[in-house]
């Protein structure tokens, strides 16, 4: 397909297409409030921040998948966090997931439906973890007759027009594959045009001509049925790319996603934020408000504030967040230092016993040097990422057990998930809404050391310069509420 080159203004994109089709969140609701249940497998624990009152996972055990299937919710997280393992890695887990899940499913004898939630920035083990979904739900019984790429994510301004991705900036609507995401020295790109891109990342094993493309005008002037007839035509896996500018145009697709697996078809989705909460039939909830924070809030003087992302916005909101907020105290792991064996530990020491000291008068930072190291090789990259989130959890571990915070707020997508998972030993946990509109997830832990701490998951890649001061003010004004 052929491509504007740069940011264009948002009003030119938009302009040529049909008005939106109006769906209402009860609508999709009612009509799902027999379906399966959407088990969305989620590759760092972001994909969380669109939705209310779901429960989580950071564990596939059996008797956990049982637990969140018992729940009365349209759908359950859980989080693999296979974006920041090797693909040999992220495939196991993928396949272990999978296994456990149907176990579960035929233990409560409730069925489900699979959405692999990758990045909104099409980063991610794509086309990796669908490949093994779809030979685990074909060991089943269950082939997918296709898989459904639905990467959009609307607040952020990952908008999908004419099966072209976009992303919001200052400047206007950019391709993505002209992002500084699509240079991610592990998974980097270069389409912005979905078949094209799913044609890249197979290595040309599903060509661009052979990817269905579901269009706005397919959304908004079809409707429904007419989307549900193009997804049973799907056959033998086939790849479908969605277009979605609005909440309004993912419902659509979940009414027709419904239609079509009432007559038989058998989906697997890898999908952004945003489809999960249209397929859960939920709205957009506004953010959780100062007096709904304050009885979430330990009862500590300070949280800490956990920053492992090196995207140049997470840096941007860091520095705002040093000119604009005051009793702020800072702390540097080195990451020269932590991949150093001789060093490491020392250092990790080291600063843990410095941010739990001034976590006593102060809301404490942590946050590893600003330079990204990396390897020529994207799977050594990753381990560097990897051994520098591990040291980051240690840290915080040994934080938290020296020092209960009023709050945790993770910074990035790895290491969100590995604070959750092994700093704060999270197993099961509430996705109880967001800080900021759609971008900021706030998790209520229902078990272990952590239960009673409220946790903040913050991508790396969203929200404006102030985001991550605008969150710090809310949870501060949330210990003077009430």
């Amino acid at each position: 397909m052929s491509l504007p080159r740069h940011a264009l203004p948002e009003p030119e994109i938009l302009a040529h297409i049909p008005p939106a089709r109006a769906v209402a969140p009860s609508e999709v609701a009612a009509r799902l409030s027999t379906a399966p249940r959407l088990a969305v497998l989620d590759d760092d624990p972001t994909g969380t921040q669109t939705v209310k009152d779901i429960p989580v996972l950071t564990t596939w055990a059996v008797d956990d998948l049982r637990w969140a299937l018992r729940q009365n919710s349209p759908a359950f997280f859980v989080l693999t966090n296979t974006r920041s393992l090797s693909p040999q890695d992220a495939a196991a887990r993928n396949r272990e997931i999978a296994r456990a899940l149907h176990e579960a499913s035929q233990a409560e004898s409730i069925p489900y439906v699979i959405a692999s939630r990758g990045d909104s920035t099409l980063r991610g083990h794509f086309p990796l973890e669908t490949d093994v979904l779809a030979e685990e739900l074909t060991a089943t019984g269950a082939a997918p007759d296709g898989v459904v790429l639905v990467p959009a994510y609307i607040e952020a301004g990952r908008l999908t027009v004419d099966s072209v991705h976009w992303m919001r900036t200052p400047e206007g609507l950019l391709p993505v594959g002209e992002s500084e995401f699509a240079r991610d020295a592990t998974f980097g790109y270069t389409s912005s045009a979905l078949p094209d891109w799913v044609e890249e990342k197979t290595k040309g094993r599903v060509p661009a001509d052979k990817v269905l493309r579901i269009t706005l005008t397919d959304l908004r002037t079809g409707g429904p049925a007419h989307v549900a007839g193009l997804l049973r035509g799907l056959r033998d896996g086939a790849t479908a790319v969605v277009d979605a500018v609005r909440d309004d145009d993912l419902r659509v697709l979940a009414l027709a996603l419904a239609e079509a697996e009432e007559t038989g078809t058998r989906l697997l989705h890898r999908v952004g934020p945003s489809f999960v909460r249209a397929r859960a039939g939920q709205p957009a909830h506004p953010p959780l408000t100062v007096s709904e924070l304050a009885p979430l809030r330990a009862p500590a003087p300070h949280g800490l504030i956990v920053v492992g992302s090196h995207v140049g916005l997470t840096t941007r909101q860091l520095n705002r967040l040093r000119a604009t907020t005051t009793d702020i105290a800072e702390h540097e792991l080195d990451v020269s230092l932590l991949l150093d064996p001789a060093r490491r530990d020392a250092h990790i020491r080291e600063i843990a016993d410095a941010a739990a000291t001034t976590m006593a008068t102060a809301d404490t930072v942590v946050r590893t040097t600003r330079t990204v190291v990396t390897a020529a090789d994207p799977d050594e990259s990753l381990a560097i990422s990897r051994s520098v989130s591990a040291a980051l959890v240690e840290t915080v571990r040994l934080i938290t057990a020296a020092r209960r915070p009023a709050f945790v707020i993770a910074k990035g997508g790895i290491t969100s998930s590995d604070t959750a998972t092994h700093g704060l030993e999270i197993r099961r946990a509430w996705a109880r809404g967001t800080l900021l509109p759609g971008i900021v997830s706030l998790w209520q832990p229902a078990d272990g050391p952590a239960a009673g701490i409220p946790y903040i998951v913050f991508a790396g890649n969203v929200g404006g310069d102030d985001a991550l001061a605008d969150a710090l003010t809310l949870l501060r004004s949330a210990a003077r509420c009430c």
